[in-house]
């Protein structure tokens, strides 16, 4: 008799069946290889062999054969109705059940090591779920236990256990049985704890177990969809690269002779070159977290990559994460590193593979696309949000690439732009990387942030002073000194009039000027002023612009900047700041946190072809900061430097960018923010004021809430609430929507396509493009548009909004909440 053929997937394309036997090994096998990285194997290939144990059920096996069309509805009484019970077939719980049984019966640390595995397979649907639920609307309880006692008949795990492929029973034997399983976890917990002063108990101890169960979560969410997407598209499957990538040294090579082609055309070039030979020296230290502090235009992004390249040959490290903030400054320094390590078409986005949101589909081929779902690329270009949600965001998109952080060597552009409510969650999650991952993390900055120095207990980076790349930080900023700062703030401050008349002033010694403001209000107003005073090409940037219209503003500068005779103005709000390559004779700078006016400094004399750029710090008197806290609180701690130096009471090295003004600044600013760097949240979140790094950690609101109602402590190790605390975090805290807008002939053949297209969901390429065109906008702004009529949705019940009044998009400054052109309503 043949043996029942129990089935994981359908293939749409020929009808193929794949056996659950084949899917559970397979993913097996890709877990423990992925889990293998920080050596737990044996843990990583159980969570994937049992992880669809409960697809052995007949209720499953009918639901999915019935969904593909195997169980006729007329001729079988097994037949069942698959769209009504979709999602409602519990498959997940089973094998955690059965990791759970087995493990958690040996008492101690196998209970521990059995709920970190059993949590993993319990939520490889949903994303982590909560151990402890949050109280949101109801009392707390133990939601981790009640899971695990679901009863057999929602289950199944009598019927799939007795169901289960020879092979399958074996293997599950021989693992449970091994020391080894429980082990290591017991080491990689004792690890952590040795790190954390000896103890387990402490909150980041907690925190960095919670990721721990994270990291193996990760493995398998990643090994389950490889293993599924292979089966569904063999071919594509061929064309994976599997971490197998082109030797560091050809990588290497490569750069190098790049490097050699450098000449030193002036004395910047030179200061360039030696950043660049001290991040090659430096490369062969031991991993751990290193600091590059360069003022900006020192060369930071080659020289950075260089110490990635020969670091990860020297440690055999799997890949390169370099991280930017925003993705106005990604495409530049990314292409720049493809044109030197990519030399062929064939190569394009295998070797230097992008993953941002801004990315259009005539960028990005399905091979890209398939590559970007898992970071399975030697070297990556992404932004901390990406990386944010990799570690801590809600679901399984980004939790899947959250292995590929481990052995890695992770550079941090502009690390002083991580968010301040994240303070304490990043300091953890980077140690955790660094010192129980394998991993190297290099914070790149000309205003380096003292990650160090912060709240120790809730969090810091661990480094040595002597980690810093560069041998002498204080002679590289004398010798790159490219600036004069002046702080030119007035009592009562400065009338816009009179600000336009310091940018005409200084147009007329150095032929451009840069005014960067904090407010897009204000760059309107200076704007407008402007052009009724000065026949001068002038532009405007801010975020009102959707990302191709600021494209073009932005070549438009360049090309005025280096043409000889050609004055040029450029409003704009701090988008410019950070990492945009132009170079202005001066520049005017609104009072903000000192790391900004260094930035802004960045774009003055960038190649040193004048003597000396100027810097004017000014105080607008009619610039209105209340809902800006970030830039307030900036503000006010870089004017109490400024205050303080008056008054002779720091010097400062004689320069008011360099790096002991700004250890100055950071520690003024983290003591003042001190109290949010915990990521605060609010009782209509999760039910109470918390923290993310509580729900994260021991998640003490919640045990004692648990206590109170039960009379005792919760009888689980991990208590972390993780699904509310992801539901929760937000990487960029701006509660915005996107609205398509009408820019260009491009903005608007595309809103029309949209409104015609007869299955949206299905137009990956014209949504992906749309990104491209779209501006967002907060709530109080959405409606108003609306109000007006400017606002519509692309398809009813479709959640794509565009603008569909020209008049609220202007050349000028972008998406506007007024109708300031001519009416052109699009009838799409």
């Amino acid at each position: 008799m043949d043996e029942p053929f129990y089935i994981a997937h359908q293939r749409k394309s020929d009808k193929a069946q794949q056996s659950l036997e084949n899917h559970l090994l397979g993913v097996a096998a890709i877990s423990q290889a992925l889990a293998g990285k920080i050596g737990l194997k044996e843990q990583g290939e159980l969570i994937g062999l049992l992880h669809d144990l409960g697809k052995y059920s007949k209720e499953f096996q009918g639901y999915l054969k019935s969904a593909v069309g195997l169980i006729n509805q007329d001729e079988d009484e097994d037949f069942v109705d698959a769209q009504g019970l979709k999602g409602k077939v519990d498959h997940s719980t089973a094998g955690a059940q059965l990791i759970w049984e087995n493990l958690s019966e040996r008492g101690g640390m196998g209970k521990i090591v059995g709920q970190i595995l059993a949590l993993c397979i319990a939520s490889h649907h949903s994303g982590l779920i909560d151990c402890l639920s949050s109280g949101a609307n109801r009392p707390v309880d133990d939601n981790f236990s009640r899971r695990i006692s679901k009863s057999d008949s929602k289950t199944h795990l009598s019927e799939a256990v007795k169901k289960m492929d020879p092979s399958i029973t074996k293997r599950f034997g021989e693992l449970v049985g091994k020391s080894g399983l429980i082990d290591g976890l017991k080491e990689s917990i004792r690890q952590i704890a040795l790190r954390e002063g000896g103890t387990n108990q402490s909150l980041v101890a907690r925190f960095k177990i919670g990721l721990l169960a994270r990291f193996l979560f990760s493995c398998l969410i990643d090994a389950d969809r490889i293993n599924t997407t292979d089966f569904e598209y063999p071919n594509a499957a061929k064309k994976r690269p599997r971490g197998q990538y082109p030797n560091w040294n050809s990588l290497i090579e490569r750069l190098e002779q790049e490097l050699q082609k450098f000449g030193s055309r002036n004395p910047i070039d030179a200061i360039r070159q030696k950043v660049s030979n001290h991040c090659r020296e430096k490369a062969s230290a031991p991993k751990g977290i290193y600091t590059l502090t360069v003022p900006t235009g020192g060369g930071k992004t080659l020289a950075s990559v260089r110490f990635a390249l020969h670091h990860a040959k020297k440690w055999e490290m799997h890949r390169i994460i370099y991280i930017v903030p925003f993705t106005t400054i990604i495409d530049q320094n990314a292409q720049v590193v493809r044109d030197i390590l990519e030399q062929s078409e064939e190569e394009r986005g295998r070797i230097v593979l992008e993953h941002h949101s801004n990315l259009t589909p005539e960028e990005q081929g399905w091979q890209e696309k398939m590559l970007t779902e898992n970071w399975d690329a030697p070297v990556i270009f992404t932004t901390s949000v990406q990386l944010l949600e990799a570690l801590f965001g809600y679901g399984t998109r980004g939790a899947r690439r959250m292995h590929q952080l481990a052995n890695a060597v992770l550079v941090f552009d502009e690390i002083q732009t991580i968010p301040v409510n994240c303070v304490h969650l990043f300091n953890n999650a980077i140690n955790f990387l660094v010192e129980h991952c394998g991993s190297t993390a290099v914070l790149c900055t000309a205003t380096q942030p003292r990650l160090n120095r912060v709240d120790k207990s809730k969090g810091a980076l661990r480094f040595a002073e002597e980690n810093e790349i560069m041998p002498d930080v204080k002679q590289v900023f004398d010798d790159l000194k490219r600036v004069e700062v002046l702080n030119r703030r007035k009592p009562g401050g400065w009338a816009s009039e009179e600000i336009v008349d310091l940018i005409l002033e200084e147009v007329g010694k150095s032929g451009s000027c840069l005014v960067i403001v904090n407010t897009k209000k204000s760059a309107q107003a200076i704007f407008k002023i402007c052009r009724e005073k000065t026949e001068v090409p002038i532009c405007h940037l801010s975020t009102n612009m959707c990302p191709a219209h600021r494209k073009e503003i932005l070549d438009r500068i360049r090309k005025l900047l280096v043409s000889p005779g050609s004055p040029v103005i450029c409003i704009s709000t701090q988008l410019i700041e950070a990492g945009v390559d132009v170079d202005f004779g001066s520049v005017i700078r609104f009072t903000a946190g000192l790391d900004s006016v260094a930035q802004a400094a960045g774009r003055c004399n960038r190649n040193k072809l004048r003597e000396i750029g100027r810097v004017h710090v000014v105080n607008p008197s009619d610039e209105s900061l209340d809902r800006l806290k970030d830039i307030r609180c900036g503000r006010d701690v870089t004017e109490r430097l400024l205050d303080e130096a008056i008054a002779g009471e720091w010097e400062f090295d004689g320069n008011l960018l360099g790096p002991k003004a700004m250890e100055r600044y950071f520690d003024y600013y983290f003591f003042a923010r001190r109290n949010e760097m915990s990521y605060p949240i609010s009782a209509k979140a999760v039910g109470r004021e918390d923290t993310l790094l509580d729900l994260l950690s021991v998640n003490p609101t919640a045990v004692r809430e648990f206590e109170r109602g039960n009379g005792t402590a919760p009888n689980i190790y991990l208590r972390q609430s993780f699904m509310s605390a992801a539901k929760a975090f937000k990487a960029i805290d701006a509660p915005t929507r996107g609205v398509i807008v009408l820019y260009g002939k491009e903005g608007k053949d595309l809103i029309s396509k949209l409104c015609a297209a007869s299955e949206i969901e299905k137009q990956p390429i014209l949504l992906r493009k749309a990104q491209q065109y779209t501006v967002n906008v907060f709530p109080h702004v959405l409606k108003q548009l609306q109000e007006q009529h400017a606002v519509h949705a692309i398809q009813e019940g479709i959640d794509i909004l565009y603008l569909s009044d020209s008049r609220y998009y202007s050349p000028d400054f972008g998406l506007s909440q007024t109708p300031e052109g001519p009416m052109e309503v699009l009838n799409a």
